[in-house]
């Protein structure tokens, strides 16, 4: 059975593109446009192996719906991964501080993003 990876990203460019990667390496793939809408669909699948997600967004950032993915007891242990522009020391360490469980600057390259996903995953 496939896995479920939730991707998280305010770019509709940057959402087809991780979907597809993601698509071709044989996940299924839920998306949302920004955190609220992540959490309002994480809470609708309960098979969601992995979240994906972008730090800059409307409405909810990534860093604020780690934590409150963490606090909820279905999402506690799930892999979380960052996925964004962002790359300063000091953000890595909220990243880090907030439950993530790994970090990766864009623009992303498939097939890292596909072997990191797996090397979690596994």
């Amino acid at each position: 059975m496939n896995k479920t990876i939730l991707t998280v990203d305010d770019s509709p460019s940057i959402r087809q593109m991780v979907a597809a990667t993601l698509r071709f390496g044989g996940y299924t793939v839920v998306e949302a446009v920004d955190g609220v809408d992540a959490l309002d669909r994480a809470r609708k699948h309960d098979d969601v192996a992995l979240v994906l997600t972008d730090q800059n967004m409307p409405n909810m950032d990534g860093l604020t719906l780690t934590r409150n993915l963490r606090a909820d007891p279905q999402y506690a242990r799930t892999p979380i991964l960052m996925l964004t522009t962002e790359s300063s020391a000091e953000m890595t360490a909220s990243g880090k501080a907030a439950g993530l469980t790994g970090w990766m600057v864009k623009p992303f390259d498939p097939k890292t993003l596909l072997a990191v996903i797996a090397k979690v995953l596994n």
